[in-house]
């Protein structure tokens, strides 16, 4: 397993100092908990999506991406999960994180200041140079998907 800890500079949004930064809640938790910066208490109805700010802006080293994914456990309890997910930062994004909301549950979903919304996890990417053939080498699995494996 390839272990390495990186450097990742962030800036808070100003008013939003009370928001913990993007903290790992367990000592093998891949992901980091990410924090609601809404100013008053947000409601999103079943069916509805917001936007809900973090109240940070990172500088990623090049070479790698945040993802922003779903918590399983508002998933599981409330039906609320993040569309566009995972969602990627780039390396060169310098604006707000936010965090695309969906109520897929019945009730209403209250998000508070200071709730954790979601994850964020950081990894390392290569860039692809393609070479184009007329065939690609065969294996046996060849183009079997969607459930070819039964």
């Amino acid at each position: 397993m390839k272990k390495e800890t990186i450097t990742v500079t962030v800036s808070r949004v100003r008013g939003t100092e009370d928001i913990p930064l993007p903290a790992y809640m367990t000592v093998h938790s891949a992901g980091m908990d990410v924090y609601a910066a809404v100013e008053k208490e947000t409601v999103i109805l079943p069916g509805e999506r917001k936007l809900i700010p973090t109240g940070i802006s990172i500088a990623l080293p090049e070479g790698y991406e945040a993802s922003i994914r779903p918590r399983s456990g508002l998933a599981l309890h409330y039906g609320v999960t993040i569309l566009n997910a995972p969602g990627t930062i780039d390396a060169d994004y310098r604006g707000e994180i936010g965090v695309i909301i969906i109520n897929h549950g019945e009730n209403p979903f209250v998000v508070k200041r200071g709730d954790r919304i979601a994850q964020m996890v950081i990894t390392g990417f290569s860039k692809v140079s393609w070479s184009v053939c007329d065939a690609l080498n065969a294996t046996q699995r060849g183009s079997g998907g969607f459930g070819h494996t039964g």
